[in-house]
């Protein structure tokens, strides 16, 4: 491994998710007493997801896409509240463009029923996110107004096959949006540091 590697976190091109805390905004922040005191803005590049299971998507964004929208805390959600496509028919457009599900292309609804059921019927203890159509139209909104992809452009950071400093990014993120992301990383499998 080469010395500098060695001593810090590098960002290869094929990162699956960036967090952004999206509690921090009031209208976002759960009140009385719930589970989970934040939520958490899930980004991930599609090529990277592509290549992790192994899936031979079709044409996947060259973007960062919605991987959801988390309480941090949500353990017990309600498991009686099905999902139902028909109640955000009129996203749909803006879903398959930004929350697209790469590994089923032909067939969106099925992350977007796992995203409902597992993280939207907790964060719908909030008024704000109480219903399908609040909850995915306010993650849509919140991807809008972080515009993730341009800040990062505008730092200089740009998928590619360089390495980027983790702690470089972390901090460039932080002075736009106020919180510190977490940024998970998968190195490809074919690359080793000598």
């Amino acid at each position: 491994m080469k010395p500098a590697a060695a001593h810090s976190l590098l960002l290869r091109s094929l990162c699956l998710a960036l967090c952004c805390l999206g509690g921090a905004r009031a209208s976002w922040r759960s009140s009385g007493n719930h589970e989970w005191k934040k939520l958490i803005m899930v980004h991930h590049w599609p090529v990277t997801v592509c290549k992790e299971v192994e899936h031979d998507c079709r044409d996947p964004p060259d973007y960062w896409t919605i991987h959801g929208l988390w309480p941090d805390k949500a353990e017990e959600c309600n498991g009686s509240w099905p999902f139902n496509l028909e109640e955000i028919k009129d996203l749909l457009p803006k879903m398959k463009m930004y929350w697209p599900d790469v590994i089923h292309p032909l067939n969106h609804s099925h992350f977007w029923k796992h995203e409902w059921e597992k993280h939207g019927t907790c964060a719908a203890q909030v008024d704000t996110l109480n219903s399908e159509k609040k909850y995915f139209g306010r993650s849509l909104d919140l991807y809008q107004q972080l515009e993730l992809n341009s800040m990062l452009q505008k730092l200089g950071i740009k998928p590619s096959i360089n390495y980027y400093q983790i702690s470089d990014i972390k901090d460039a993120l932080a002075s736009i949006y106020g919180v510190i992301p977490k940024v998970q990383c998968l190195p490809p499998k074919q690359l080793h540091l000598q």
